[in-house]
């Protein structure tokens, strides 16, 4: 199965989520709205990697980070294999064994414990990743709802004793800002958020006992939904939420459907963070 994130949709959520104007946005990347617009309708192709830089520095989120949301080779990648052209052969072959995240774990391992002091410096991600954000008792396993709404509320009921919300007033705030940015940004993976003053960054996983059909990006079905809130106050708001959307992209609702426990949840969470 695709696991392409749809880049629009995500690009609209961030964009809402950082409170800036579709043509305040525009204006400052040197765009169009119309150009911008249709972008997040996933009218036009997905911007080149100079204007999602561009994107990125005005939404406060590493350039890096939103290029591996696209698929595309990462600039830093790209880079690399221009100076040191043999390390495609080692690339090809990689893909050629099509090895799954937990043996790309287990080379990165490899590459830690005999090479500790040749990593090249990268930006680091200012935010905590999902498996940071969640506890057993936030996860959800085969629930089945008719509509986004009623999985708003479920997991509102997990988080409000965290945040100190009562859980209506919690489902109110999410359904808020699904008004104002959809959380469908494809490939199985609903997205939700919602902040609360003074709240540490939280998050919960609803994993779908059968999949809801609701309108998405992509037309695929939606069978997993991360809810996040999080302090009003914080530069870190569009790194969590972007972070969330390459696991997405890495495969995240193919690698949660047949999980039968929160902790197996979390561990497969923690397995596709870890590669890099």
């Amino acid at each position: 199965m695709s696991h392409a994130i749809h880049l629009g949709a995500t690009l609209r959520l961030l964009r809402v989520d950082a409170g800036l104007g579709l043509r305040e946005l525009a204006r400052r990347i040197g765009v169009s709205s119309a150009y911008l617009s249709r972008v997040e309708h996933g009218l036009d192709a997905p911007p080149t990697n100079e204007r999602l830089g561009a994107i990125a520095r005005e939404l406060g989120i590493p350039a890096t980070l939103l290029v591996d949301v696209t698929h595309r080779v990462n600039p830093f990648v790209a880079s690399y294999l221009d100076e040191v052209p043999a390390a495609r052969t080692l690339f090809l072959e990689i893909a050629r064994r099509g090895l799954t995240a937990g043996e790309l774990a287990r080379v990165q391992a490899f590459i830690d414990a005999e090479l500790p002091g040749a990593r090249r410096p990268v930006r680091e991600e200012r935010a905590a990743g999902l498996a940071e954000l969640l506890a057993p008792e936030r996860v959800v396993l085969g629930l089945e709802c008719s509509n986004v709404g009623d999985l708003l509320d479920v997991a509102a009921s997990r988080l409000a004793r965290a945040t100190g919300t009562p859980a209506r007033d919690l489902a109110a705030l999410l359904r808020r800002a699904e008004d104002d940015a959809p959380g469908a940004i494809g490939s199985g993976l609903h997205l939700s958020r919602a902040s609360v003053a003074g709240a540490a960054p939280i998050a919960s996983v609803v994993v779908l006992g059968r999949p809801l059909r609701e309108a998405t990006p992509d037309g695929l079905p939606v069978r997993v939904a991360v809810v996040v809130v999080r302090s009003r106050q914080g530069g870190a708001n569009q790194v969590q939420l972007l972070r969330v959307a390459r696991l997405g992209a890495r495969g995240l609702a193919d690698a949660l459907c047949d999980v039968r426990r929160p902790s197996q949840v979390i561990a497969k969470i923690l397995e596709l963070e870890r590669v890099r």
